[in-house]
């Protein structure tokens, strides 16, 4: 198959014409790392692709700039049947190009500095990386050995041989490295990182549940110092086993039509919280481990808040008009969304992005910017 003239368009969307990163881009074989995948299916679930049945689709699929899911539960896009359909949440892709090149420009690459690439998937990323870094200087974790394995043989074809384990990044790693770029999401920062960075070392890294993409440099005493960058990125989070936990959502059948322990008229209308990233990733901060979930029907809307503690919110409401609320629990969850709300149209903006962040050697995150603080532990 002539792969070279989409891998060329591709990196002419996703790097400018004097990019270091264009030339990788066109010159690495995506479709090779991702012959089946997922696709969501009409009235929700996953069904399955198969590159080689449709060699033209399979390439117009690799060589965009959109992220591919290969992995849904425990089960991998390589071991289903042709035709196979699946419910449940992604657990492993293959991220779209220009994402992973932002990550990595997050790293302030070098050659000659020795990259810690968490989360290999697919091995896309690791891809670009050996090529830039030279192979010797690359190392790729993930927890997942059936994508070790198969990202090692494939990039093994294609003549790269970075260093691939198998192993639960937030806990002991492999090695010590100049650079930590993960390509999933964390909370806290897991305290092997801080070990395993070199001083004057910098990690890049997402807040799990938020869009927020933190970047630090390492101390002289053991300490990382930076931010939390004006820009965003969503990861899944990492995971120690096949499958995510189960999570609240089964909930929400019970909670359809339940009157809440306090009702009320809200301020402001009811959105998709998934969608508006920097207030789900302020609500994150503020109760963490909040679950969201949305659903539309025409003009109406309904969003719930669901938190572990018991604690659950429900707005309805049509349109752009002032929800009905329901609350139970020991946190009015829809009231602390509300301020958050409140203090964004009142300030123009809210202060995570851009905000000053510290890491402790434990993994705390303390981040501040102005009078605002918060912390990640």
């Amino acid at each position: 198959m002539d792969w070279k003239p989409y891998a060329e368009r591709l990196a002419g969307e996703v790097a400018d014409p004097v990019s270091r990163w264009r030339p990788l881009v066109a010159q690495t074989q995506r479709h090779a790392l991702v012959p089946r995948w997922w696709e969501r299916a009409q009235g929700g679930g996953w069904t399955l692709r198969d590159g080689a049945s449709d060699p033209e689709k399979w390439l117009s699929t690799a060589y965009s700039d959109r992220t591919l899911v290969t992995r849904i539960g425990p089960l991998h896009a390589d071991h289903a049947e042709p035709g196979h359909t699946t419910t449940g949440p992604a657990t492993s892709s293959s991220t779209h190009p220009a994402l992973v090149v932002q990550m990595y420009r997050h790293g302030r690459l070098v050659k000659g500095l020795d990259l810690l690439d968490v989360g290999t998937g697919s091995g896309y990323g690791t891809a670009l990386v050996a090529q830039l870094l030279g192979e010797k200087h690359v190392t790729a974790i993930d927890v997942d050995s059936y994508l070790e394995a198969a990202a090692t043989e494939r990039l093994d074809r294609m003549g790269l041989h970075p260093t691939i384990v198998t192993g639960d990044a937030t806990g002991p790693l492999p090695g010590t490295y100049d650079r930590i770029v993960s390509m999933v999401s964390v909370w806290p920062v897991p305290p092997s990182w801080l070990a395993a960075l070199r001083p004057g070392g910098r990690l890049v890294t997402t807040i799990a549940n938020t869009s927020a993409i933190l970047t630090a440099w390492k101390t002289e005493d053991g300490r990382a110092v930076g931010r939390i960058e004006r820009d965003w990125a969503g990861f899944m989070s990492t995971r120690h086993g096949d499958d995510y936990p189960t999570g609240l959502a089964g909930r929400l059948d019970t909670l359809v039509d339940a009157d809440g322990e306090r009702v009320t008229e809200g301020r402001y209308p009811v959105l998709n919280l998934s969608e508006a990233w920097e207030l789900r990733s302020m609500l994150e901060l503020a109760t963490p481990g909040v679950e969201t979930h949305y659903r539309q029907n025409g003009r109406r809307r309904t969003a719930w808040l669901l938190h572990e503690d018991g604690s659950w919110a429900r707005a309805t409401a049509d349109f752009i008009a002032p929800p009905i609320v329901h609350q139970t629990g020991p946190r009015h969850l829809w009231d602390i969304l509300e301020r958050i709300r409140h203090r964004q149209n009142a300030e123009g903006g809210l202060p995570l992005y851009g905000s000053h962040a510290e890491i402790t050697p434990d993994g705390v995150v303390h981040l501040s910017r102005s009078n605002w603080t918060a912390e990640i532990s």
